[in-house]
């Protein structure tokens, strides 16, 4: 049986006309939906009234809905109907739901995350075994930048199913530290060091007032609880400053114990 050559010539040039056109429409379509959600960024963000987080998870939102608009788009060109098209999604339905159920629970959850607003950007968390500061949410990830300035992405579901720590809900927080000092040193003058110290630093709130009292022993010596509240974005530092500052007053009643 001889061999059509000119209609296979034909048919590779239909189908590869198609598959052009298919590859361009994918390329342009890509960078549409990174330029549309650049522009619905800003166009939400110049609102002073609109929550940064709900801005990013917007735009994430219409650069998906394009993505998916340009998929369908490349399906009609490279010649599958749309009517073929619902038809195969309808009878694959139950197998694409069992295969996308992760990916689809991680939807739902950010829509949740969403309305619910349980953080909001800036925030410090603590989540899923995870904390950092809270940099976006979109449809499917929330991510995070640890204290060491690691970027952490958490999949909306477990960030949903998961108990959430903000430690930026509040205005003020209290900061716990316990110090050691060693037996045979001066509890009460490392403690009235502390004191000092506390009463200096400007960020310590005057109520509820600092604390600084022995509560029990340990194998090294007696332990010193120091205890304060300052405003939550200072929390962190403070905390370090309040170990520097009792580890100085250790040495110190060492020394002049010695």
């Amino acid at each position: 049986m001889p061999i059509d050559l000119n209609g296979l010539g034909n048919l590779f040039i239909v189908y590869g006309i198609n598959c052009l056109g298919a590859i361009f429409i994918a390329l342009v379509g890509w960078w549409a939906a990174a330029l549309l959600e650049r522009l619905t960024l800003r166009a939400l963000t110049a609102s002073s009234h609109m929550d940064p987080i709900v801005a990013t998870f917007l735009a994430s939102l219409v650069r998906y809905s394009i993505m998916v608009m340009m998929f369908v788009l490349i399906l009609q060109v490279v010649g599958i109907q749309a009517t073929s098209l619902v038809a195969v999604l309808g009878a694959a339905s139950l197998a694409i739901g069992l295969a996308l159920q992760g990916t689809l629970s991680n939807m739902a959850a950010g829509v949740m995350l969403l309305v619910f607003r349980p953080f909001r950007l800036g925030d410090a968390i603590e989540v899923a075994g995870k904390a950092g500061t809270v940099k976006s949410l979109n449809l499917f990830m929330t991510e995070l930048a640890s204290g060491d300035n690691v970027q952490v992405l958490i999949p909306n579901g477990q960030v949903w199913g998961s108990p959430i720590t903000n430690n930026s809900a509040y205005p003020t927080r209290s900061v716990s530290v316990k110090v050691t000092v060693p037996y045979g040193g001066d509890v009460e003058a490392a403690a009235t060091h502390i004191r000092d110290a506390l009463s200096r630093d400007n960020r310590v709130l005057p109520l509820p007032a600092p604390s600084v009292d022995p509560t029990g022993f340990n194998d090294r010596g007696v332990e010193v609880l120091v205890t304060a509240w300052t405003k939550a974005g200072d929390a962190g530092a403070f905390k370090a400053a309040v170990i520097q500052q009792a580890s100085n007053a250790v040495q110190r009643r060492a020394a002049a114990a010695g």
